[in-house]
């Protein structure tokens, strides 16, 4: 099928006439194997009716085309047989005129293989990928992965909808006027999925409830109830109606093909109907609802794309593109949400991801229909860092708070191509909604399976507790605490800095030895070699600088600088001696790298004398104390960056107007610090007991020896009880909420 749209493509049909033409044919392959009509009839057309060179191919399904577009009493009296064989579809699937196709051997030889496949053997549910990746090259070297995505999908709807509507039918089992109303609920649901894509999340959703209201109808009549079962089934006496369901997609080609894929889905459910009632309505003549709309979700109307109703679900994983990416439409996009939106005066939306927009959309309808539910899939940085700083009070101010989530696991998309991402699902509703359970789901693991619990409350942050967010601050909360910040920027072009061998010939030069320093940023610290150095020259002498070894490399840095994009950088062109931001400590400090593996139980940080240049990829902490160390070698520490620092991918990244600054640290007399000093002194040796080791090495969880893991333990048993614990705590979860009940938080 690949072949043949690429061949459609190669032979002048534009992407809009071969979208339609494919889905058609799509469409004509099912129904000859799923029942929509007689088996086969497609493939015996194709077969019977076209030449084999198939150089009539494209005017006789064309003529099909438009014959299966005409209701049956309008056909003329004369058409062919074959062609009389086939019903009228309708649901304007075949409505829209094409110009004729150009086809040849090869292209109906492929048609034919493709005739051969049992197409009823793949699930609607997959459907959409299957038809998508049909124009991706990559995707079909991926197409395993589709089949995947349904589990995905089903960690967003069973706890948004379905696993209380199922726990409602099992405690209905023998009651007759419990069961009515259930089937009652399910026709009052109208679900939305504003991102729809190829629809993946509608067609399970859909196919699931069709399920659920068969398995009503069918044990009403185990129990005697036949009155829901009407002697003839038309659609209107389903509960569950294609119409009750709402997308919307930006592009054309993936919109048709949720819409066919719901269609097929639908029959599918028929024919199950069929088989267990003996009777369900007819899928043919389709009938020419609109499901699927095309459009900019944004800049729609959801209120009039979802049919009225209080039991509302939204539902989808909209776009994955980060703030930084967004496009300057997309940025438009984002001052057009939030710009009529009263909570978010004075928020910093226009940093927020562009998923936040279909956040502000849902929570928009949700005061329309206080009822209703939301949940989308996102990038975990949403809610992380900066981003859950504006979306804790953006939330609340429209007067949403979250109802279930799952924390951050790896998400494999439905767009075909689509690299796996690191994602969080987080449901929400009105604060008005009543009977709401709490449900959290933890990975472990991020490729694994969750591990459900259920909190008191559940904040933005997807932890157990009150929302929360931290104030950014430019200095310690708490006084004794040092100060942090970014180490030395060279903005150099890589001409300040010495790999081992330029470093032995610097050092052999009198007028330039003594300006040759260890250089470290966070990779040299964690990976250990290849050791850096850097001619750090503040206080060089005018003739040293003259020194070719020097002024060979000034030229280039100048050079460098000059080609830069920024004005601050330029300037810096006419001092090529000095780091353009210099923030080296006169004694020694404490490090920790800026952005650290979401795999490590624990930031590993060191000490470095003055003498060695710390670079601008590590966080700094000058005249640290090794009690200040072993606070930030702590889970407490890990506790609170893991909530409110931001991320790099999945990783941690560490600023601390966030990440340490705004920490309500307790305070330590001279015992308590010590006792903090013997711990992270523990924590040192157990490190030196590996010489030939690495920070990456020592603090990988497959490979931490079990002196250090016992070290850090014995570290957090002390911190913990500094906090007010009574002894070693069991996660970081608690320690988050000894941290908020310091901070007076509720």
């Amino acid at each position: 099928m690949a072949d043949l749209y690429e061949a459609l493509e190669g032979s002048g049909y534009d992407d809009h006439e071969a979208s339609i033409f494919l889905v058609r044919v799509l469409f004509a392959l099912y129904a000859d194997d799923s029942g929509i009509w007689e088996r086969d009839l497609f493939t015996e057309f194709i077969e019977l009716r076209t030449s084999t060179d198939g150089s009539d191919l494209g005017a006789q399904l064309t003529m099909l085309f438009q014959v299966m577009n005409q209701p049956k009493e309008r056909r003329a009296s004369t058409l062919d047989e074959l062609l009389a064989r086939f019903p009228y579809v309708n649901g304007r699937v075949f409505a829209e005129p094409l110009s004729i196709p150009s086809f040849d051997r090869v292209m109906r030889d492929k048609l034919v293989s493709a005739c051969a496949f049992n197409w009823a053997s793949i699930s609607p549910a997959i459907f959409g990928s299957l038809f998508q990746a049909v124009k991706s090259p990559e995707a079909r070297r991926e197409l395993g992965e589709h089949y995947t995505t349904e589990t995905n999908i089903r960690k967003t709807i069973d706890p948004l909808f379905f696993d209380e509507l199922t726990e409602k039918f099992e405690a209905a089992q023998h009651d007759t006027k419990a069961l009515k109303k259930l089937r009652g609920e399910l026709a009052e649901l109208r679900l939305l999925d504003p991102a729809c894509g190829c629809g993946n999340f509608l067609v399970v959703a859909y196919r699931d409830l069709r399920a659920l209201e068969l398995r009503i109808l069918l044990r009403l009549q185990e129990l005697g109830d036949t009155s829901q079962i009407p002697l003839f089934f038309q659609r209107d006496d389903l509960a569950v109606k294609l119409e009750h369901m709402a997308g919307i997609e930006v592009e054309e080609w993936p919109a048709r093909i949720a819409s066919t894929a719901l269609r097929l889905v639908d029959h599918q459910a028929n024919m199950q109907m069929e088989l267990a009632l003996g009777k369900a309505p007819d899928t043919l003549p389709l009938d020419t609802i609109t499901v699927i709309h095309v459009g900019n979700a944004l800049r729609m109307d959801w209120n009039e794309i979802v049919p009225e109703s209080d039991a509302t679900i939204i539902m989808g994983n909209p776009p994955f593109i980060g703030m930084s990416w967004m496009s300057k439409e997309q940025q438009a996009d984002n001052r057009h949400v939030f710009a009529p939106i009263s909570a978010a005066k004075g928020l910093r939306t226009g940093r927020l991801d562009y998923v936040a927009c279909w956040y502000a959309k849902a929570a928009e309808l949700v005061t329309l229909r206080p009822q209703s539910r939301v949940a989308f899939v996102s990038t975990n940085s949403i809610t992380q860092g900066e981003q859950a700083r504006t979306m804790v009070p953006l939330l609340a101010g429209m007067g949403c708070e979250v109802d279930f989530g799952h924390r951050t696991f790896k998400w494999t998309s439905e767009a075909p191509g689509a690299a796996a991402v690191h994602c969080v699902i987080v449901g929400f509703s009105s604060t008005q909604r009543p009977n709401k359970r709490h449900r959290l789901f933890s990975y472990p693991r991020i490729t694994g399976q969750p591990i459900e619990t259920v909190p008191d409350r559940l904040n933005f942050y997807l932890f157990d507790g009150a929302d929360y967010v931290p104030v950014k601050l430019t200095k310690p909360l708490i006084e004794g605490m040092p100060n942090a910040h970014k180490g030395s920027q060279p903005t150099d072009g890589g001409h300040l800095l010495l790999d081992e061998a330029a470093m032995r010939e610097a050092v052999q030069i009198p007028e330039v030895a003594p300006y040759v320093k260890r250089f470290v940023q966070a990779r040299d610290m964690l990976q250990g070699s290849p050791l850096r150095w850097c001619l750090w020259l503040v206080d060089a002498q005018p003739q040293h600088l003259r020194h070719p070894f020097i002024r060979q490399r000034l030229d280039l840095v100048a050079e460098s600088r000059l080609k830069s994009p920024t004005v601050s950088v330029q300037e810096y062109a006419a001092k090529p001696a000095l780091f353009t931001q210099n923030r080296q400590p006169e004694g020694s400090y404490f490090a920790l790298p800026e952005v650290s593996s979401e795999n490590r139980r624990w930031i590993p940080g060191q000490f470095f004398d003055t003498d060695v240049i710390a670079g601008n990829k590590l966080i700094i902490f000058p005249d640290a104390k090794p009690w200040h160390a072993a606070l930030l070698q702590s889970s407490m520490f890990m506790a609170w960056v893991e909530t409110f620092a931001g991320r790099l991918k999945s990783d941690i990244s560490l600023s601390p107007g966030l990440a340490y600054f705004p920490i309500p640290w307790p305070e330590l007399d001279q015992r308590a610090q010590q006792q903090f000093t013997d711990r992270i002194d523990q924590v040192f040796e157990a490190r030196e007991a590996y010489p030939e080791a690495t920070l990456a090495d020592l603090y990988d969880p497959a490979a931490m020896p079990a002196q250090l893991i016992d070290a850090h333990t014995a570290l957090d048993r002390t911190v913990d009880k500094a906090f007010g614990a009574a002894a070693l705590l069991r996660s970081n979860d608690e320690r988050l909420a000894l941290i908020f009940e310091r901070n007076n938080t509720p």
